[in-house]
C-alpha cells in the first residue's frame, strides 16, 4: 500500500516552517522500494582489487560505502562482461583482418586472398581458419571424414588423409563452409553482396567462435558467484585478441565452461552432457573427470561422479558413432595424426631439441614411440601429483583449483601446445586464481610470444625476422609463468585462508569452501588424508559459521 514502507514521521512543530529550522536527516525523501534486498557477499573489485581500484578514479572512484549492490536492472554484472568481450572480440577481428585482403593474381587476374610479401606474418593476421577452408578439401564441398587425398609423408611415400578434427569441430567446420558457398551461389544468382567465399567462410567461423566465447565468459561469470567481476580478466584478455579466431578452440571450451557451471549448479546429468559435447570437439574437456574423482571420493560424493562419468561416455559416443559406422578410417583420423605428428614449436620438448641436436626418435615417415611414450608418461606423473594434492591437501581444494593445474599440467608435458591452446587456461585460470595482476601479466607473456613465432617462419622463408632462439626463449618465459601459476595455486591449496575465493570481505578467514563445486561444496570431508586436520584449519582460520553458511547459500 502507499507509505507502507515510510519511516514513521515526527510530530509537525511550529517552528518547522520557520526559514532557519533545521531539516530531519532520519526523514525518508520519498517512499522505500517494495524489494530492498540487496548483494552483500559480492566481492567489489573497485575497493578490493590493487589495479582495478586505482583505475576506477576514470569512472569516479570506487563504489561508495553505503551503495546498494545488485539492484541495477539493465547494466548488470553479466551484461557489463558481455560488453567487454565484444569489444574484444571485435579486437580479435581486426587483429585478422589483415590476412582477408582481397586483391586480383598478377598472372591470372583472378581475384584471391592477398598474402604477397608474406603478408600473414608481417602482419601477424595467420589464421589456420583460412588456410584449412582448401587444405581440408572444404572448398570443394567435400563431406569430413568421407573424402580423403594423398600427402608426402616425408619418407617418399603417399599418406592418405581425412578430417585431422573431432567430430563436433569437423561438423563446424563443413556447416560454416557449406554456408559460405549458399552465400556465395545467392551472390552469383540474386547479387547479394559477398566476397572470396575463404573470406565468408572464415567470417562465418568467427562468427560463430565469438558466440562460443560469450558463452565461455556468461559460464565463468555464474560459475565464480560472488566473485563475478573475475570473469572480466577473461573478458578483456590479451589472448582472445591474438588467438581467439585462430583455431576452433573456442568450441571445446564453451562445453567445458558449460558443463563446469551445470556442476556448480548440482546437476551432474547436464555437466555429463556437456563434457561429452564438449570431448566431441576436443579431448581435453574430459580431464574434468580426474579431479572431480579425487574430491568426490574425498566428499563420498561418488554416485555424482559416476552419473557424470557415464553421462559423458554416452554423449560422446552418441555424437561420434555415426561417424564411426559410416566412414570408419575418417573418423580415427584425428588419433592417428595426433599419434604420427612431432614435438610442436611451442612445446619444451622442441626447446630440449633444439639445444641439445636430440630429435626424440623421430624418423620420418614413423610415428613418434619414443616421444610419444616420454610425453603419456610425464602426463601420467602429472595426473598423480593432482590425485596426491587433492587427498593430501588440509581442506579439500576447489575444484576450479585442481581442474587448473591438470590442463596447465597437460600443456607443459605434451608434445603438442598450439598458440591456441593457451584459451583452455583463461577460464580456469580466473576461477582458481583470481589475482588480476599475476593473471595480466601472464596473459600479456603468452599473447607476445606470437610475435616472434611469426617473426621467426617469417626468418625461415625470407631471411628477415627474428631466429629461433627469440622464439625459444618466449616460449620458456611463457611455461615458466604458467609453473609459476601452478605453484601460487598449490600454495592457495595448502594455505586456504590466502585463497581470494575462500575469503570474506573484510576480514581474514575462510567463509566459503567452494562456490563452484556443486554437491562438493560445504560437503563433508570423508576421505582426508592430511598433515594437519581440517578442523585445525579452521581453527586457525576462525571462519564465522554463519556467514559460512549464508554465503554457501547465495
Amino acid at each position: 500500500m502507499p507509505g507502507e514502507h515510510q519511516v514513521p514521521q515526527r510530530e509537525a512543530d511550529p517552528d518547522d516552517n520557520h526559514p532557519t529550522a533545521a531539516l530531519n536527516l532520519f526523514d525518508s525523501p520519498g517512499e522505500y522500494a517494495a524489494d530492498r534486498r540487496e548483494v552483500t557477499t559480492r566481492d567489489l573489485p573497485s575497493r578490493t582489487d590493487p589495479v582495478v581500484a586505482p583505475g576506477s578514479i576514470v569512472i569516479g572512484g570506487p563504489i561508495g560505502l553505503h551503495a546498494v549492490v545488485g539492484r541495477s536492472r539493465t547494466w548488470t554484472p553479466v551484461r557489463v562482461l558481455m560488453l567487454i568481450a565484444l569489444v574484444f572480440l571485435a579486437l580479435g577481428w581486426y587483429a585478422k583482418a589483415g590476412c582477408l585482403q582481397q586483391a586480383p593474381n598478377a598472372d591470372t587476374g583472378e581475384m584471391g586472398l592477398d598474402w604477397d610479401n608474406r603478408r600473414q606474418y608481417t602482419a601477424m593476421c595467420y589464421a589456420d581458419t583460412i588456410p584449412l577452408y582448401s587444405a581440408e578439401r572444404l572448398d570443394e564441398g567435400a563431406f569430413p571424414y568421407k573424402t580423403s587425398w594423398y600427402e608426402d609423408d616425408g619418407a617418399g611415400g603417399q599418406q592418405q588423409r581425412f578430417m585431422e578434427y573431432p567430430v563436433v569441430t569437423g561438423m563446424f567446420m563443413y556447416a560454416a563452409a557449406q554456408t559460405a558457398q549458399g552465400w556465395a551461389w545467392a551472390h552469383e544468382n540474386w547479387g547479394v553482396p559477398a566476397a572470396l567465399d575463404v573470406v565468408l567462410f572464415f567470417n562465418l567461423v568467427a562468427l560463430g567462435l565469438a558466440l562460443c566465447w560469450l558463452v565461455i565468459i556468461w559460464a565463468t561469470a555464474l560459475t565464480a558467484q560472488r566473485r563475478v567481476w573475475a570473469a572480466a580478466l577473461a573478458a578483456a584478455s590479451p589472448l582472445v585478441i591474438v588467438h581467439i579466431f585462430t583455431n576452433f578452440d573456442a568450441v571445446a571450451i564453451a562445453a567445458l565452461s558449460v558443463a563446469m557451471l551445470a556442476w556448480s549448479r548440482r546437476n551432474p546429468w547436464l555437466t555429463g552432457i556437456f563434457l561429452g559435447i564438449g570431448m566431441s570437439a576436443k579431448l581435453y574437456p574430459g580431464l574434468l573427470l580426474i579431479p572431480l574423482l579425487v574430491l568426490c571420493l574425498r566428499a563420498g560424493k561418488v554416485r555424482d561422479f559416476g552419473v557424470t562419468a557415464a553421462l559423458t561416455a554416452a554423449t560422446w559416443l552418441l555424437i561420434n558413432l555415426p561417424i564411426m559406422i559410416t566412414h570408419y578410417r575418417g573418423w580415427t583420423e584425428f588419433f592417428r595424426y595426433n599419434s604420427d605428428r612431432g614435438t610442436d614449436p611451442d612445446t619444451l620438448f622442441n626447446v630440449i631439441s633444439q639445444i641439445t641436436g636430440y630429435q626424440w626418435g623421430n624418423q620420418a615417415g614413423q610415428p613418434p614411440a619414443l616421444l610419444n611414450a616420454i610425453s603419456m608418461g610425464l602426463f601420467i606423473l602429472v595426473c598423480l601429483a593432482v590425485v596426491f594434492i587433492g587427498f593430501h591437501a588440509p581442506m579439500r581444494p576447489r575444484l576450479a583449483q585442481l581442474m587448473f593445474l591438470t590442463v596447465a599440467g597437460f600443456l607443459l608435458v605434451n608434445k603438442v601446445w598450439s598458440p591456441q591452446y593457451s584459451l583452455w587456461l583463461v577460464p580456469l585460470a580466473v576461477l582458481a586464481l583470481p589475482h588480476t595482476r599475476i593473471l595480466l601479466g601472464w596473459m600479456l607473456i603468452d599473447a607476445l610470444v606470437w610475435v616472434p613465432r611469426m617473426m621467426w617462419y617469417l626468418y625461415k622463408e625470407t631471411g628477415d625476422g627474428l631466429d629461433e632462439p627469440w622464439f625459444l626463449s618466449m616460449v620458456v618465459i611463457r611455461d615458466l609463468a604458467v609453473i609459476g601459476l601452478c605453484v601460487m595455486v598449490i600454495w592457495q591449496i595448502y594455505h586456504p585462508v590466502e585463497d581470494l575465493v575462500r575469503r570474506g570481505r573484510g576480514w581474514r578467514s575462510i567463509v566459503v569452501d567452494d562456490p563452484g563445486g556443486g554437491v562438493l561444496d560445504n560437503a563433508s570431508d570423508r576421505m582426508p588424508w592430511p598433515r594437519r586436520s581440517t578442523k585445525t584449519v579452521a581453527r586457525e582460520a576462525d571462519p564465522p559459521t554463519e556467514a559460512f553458511e549464508t554465503a554457501a547459500r547465495v
